[in-house]
């Protein structure tokens, strides 16, 4: 990873290999949010693979706001689902502040289409953990630690898929605390001295081994996905994110707007569950669609992976498989 490239919107490219996994580049967001890609030199593309290689595995979808998921990394997780993971959506704060009406309304908003992003993306629960949205910098995290600590163990939990904790300019305190507290739990879940209470109630440690962090500005980028194959069910968790979501109800919005002024988009459609699908479609997977081309791909997201092997020792095994003689 000593060679790296800033790649902005323009997307400078890099080679691809066959297989499940090659190496070879934006992360996505919608068109409206500009970020700059830092790409290591093993980047990597992960590719469908037939089967259930995973099964067997648990990942944990974790969100600070019910629309995060469904921008970054809903097709990721519809994807590893299919290949054989359980997974769970873990949404952390309560959305009050973001939805229509008032701030009871725009929570029960929100809840309501978590369970629906849920059925999408094919998660098996929901977990709500209500902390006040915008207002986590007020928080004890030592208790979230503790909560993320028991979930990671309780549910056994193999993956993790978020906000990155090293991402660089976000703005948001949700984002950035619930990926720290995230980061912290994943490796704390693993020892056998933290929370020794779980174990008493038969919860055993377990560490998380893989992670997929996304990020809304400037990235370490070493894998790209390609969500090409779940497309429909990343286009339908954003379409049921209809409280915040950049898609929700606006393909309809746009449509009878349209309408008033005595016109029409013939892509959009008259239904309004063909104009939203539509909508996000055709105008909220610019960037997806750029980072696939680029690739040869039809669509792609793109996060930092960290992964079995990329530990303190990753050489280890096979040094000690070439270097070994027997004791005498």
């Amino acid at each position: 990873m000593e060679r790296r490239t800033f790649i902005g919107r323009t997307m400078a490219g890099g080679a691809l290999l066959g297989g499940a996994v090659g190496a070879a580049g934006p992360q996505s967001a919608y068109a409206s949010q500009s970020n700059y890609i830092m790409y290591t030199d093993d980047l990597i593309i992960e590719r469908d693979v037939p089967g259930k290689p995973h099964k067997g595995k648990v990942l944990a979808a974790i969100q600070p706001h019910a629309d995060d998921i469904p921008i970054f990394a809903g097709g990721l997780v519809a994807k590893l689902i299919n290949e054989g993971y359980t997974g769970y959506l873990i949404n952390v704060t309560n959305d009050d502040h973001a939805g229509p009406g008032t701030v009871g309304d725009t929570v029960v908003a929100n809840e309501r289409d978590n369970f629906e992003i849920a059925k999408v993306l094919g998660l098996k629960k929901v977990f709500n953990l209500g902390y006040r949205n915008h207002r986590m910098d007020n928080i004890d995290r030592t208790e979230m630690l503790a909560r993320m600590i028991f979930l990671i163990r309780a549910l056994k939990i193999d993956t993790i898929i978020g906000y990155d904790p090293w991402g660089h300019y976000e703005e948001n305190p949700d984002h950035y605390i619930t990926a720290s507290v995230c980061e912290a739990a994943s490796w704390m879940a693993g020892g056998g001295k933290d929370y020794p209470e779980h174990f008493k109630a038969g919860i055993k440690p377990h560490g998380v081994r893989e992670k997929y962090y996304h990020a809304r500005g400037p990235h370490l980028v070493n894998r790209v996905v390609d969500i090409s194959s779940y497309i429909d069910q990343r286009i339908r968790s954003n379409v049921a994110n209809r409280a915040q979501g950049p898609a929700g109800n606006h393909g309809v919005g746009l449509r009878e707007r349209l309408k008033r002024e005595g016109k029409k988009l013939p892509i959009l459609g008259a239904d309004d569950a063909e104009t939203n699908y539509n909508y996000v479609k055709e105008f909220l997977l610019e960037d997806e669609k750029r980072l696939g081309k680029e690739h040869g791909l039809e669509y792609a997201e793109a996060f930092h992976y960290l992964g079995p092997g990329q530990g303190y020792a990753p050489k280890q095994p096979e040094y000690i498989k070439e270097h070994a003689v027997p004791l005498r």
